[in-house]
């Protein structure tokens, strides 16, 4: 297995490679020292992704826009643009979505238009590739205590830690699970779409909190 990320150092993969989504020759290097390492490519989950801030749209940045879409749907795209020569047959791809992706709310403009765009490229792209052996996946959670909020809220700890608070929420554990889930089905089973969130979540932002 090869992971890749801008900190490699913190992988826990046997192979670990550095990436950054948003460049593209980053891209290039990640995906032939993986194939090389790995001879090939049976599994490409396309994790990466953030949010910036929750202000309204006409509050927001170009620049803060740019960081956005260029990771979670530029990003997304060239990965699997460069992985699909190299995929297996019986491989698989897996999109990190978002439940933001099915439903939007407020203060997140940019953010739900990315996540849209990620639930909207995993159908097109298993249209195009109805009839080739690989599978296609997009899971899409909802409140995971992880990493995310500290990024939205540019390393602003009160306001990270006030969002999993007084609730349980998903952990990265749940999500790894469905993926597993998904590609371990048999070779004849496509699952299209995992939605998971938490017990006390039933929309982006309609959480029930312990008093």
């Amino acid at each position: 297995m090869a992971g890749g990320a801008r900190r490699a150092e913190q992988l826990e993969t046997e192979v670990k490679l550095e990436l950054d989504v948003t460049d593209p020759a980053s891209c290039e290097r990640f995906v032939e020292e993986a194939v090389r390492e790995l001879g090939g490519l049976d599994i490409l989950v396309n994790n990466a992704g953030l949010g910036l801030g929750r202000d309204p749209f006409d509050a927001s940045s170009e620049e803060d826009e740019k960081v956005v879409l260029e990771t979670n749907v530029h990003g997304l795209l060239r990965m699997t643009r460069l992985c699909l020569p190299h995929i297996r047959d019986f491989g698989h791809i897996v999109n990190m979505g978002s439940i933001a992706g099915r439903q939007a709310y407020e203060n997140a403009a940019v953010y739900v238009a990315s996540k849209f765009a990620v639930r909207g490229f995993t159908y097109a792209l298993r249209e195009d590739l109805l009839g080739r052996p690989i599978r296609i996946t997009t899971v899409d959670p909802g409140l995971v205590e992880s990493n995310f909020s500290r990024v939205r809220f540019r390393g602003d700890e009160e306001k990270a830690t006030a969002v999993y608070a007084d609730v349980e929420p998903l952990t990265p554990a749940d999500i790894a699970e469905c993926v597993l889930f998904a590609v371990t089905r048999p070779p004849h089973v496509n699952v299209d779409e995992l939605v998971v969130k938490a017990l006390a979540q039933s929309t982006p932002v309609r959480i029930v909190r312990d008093s």
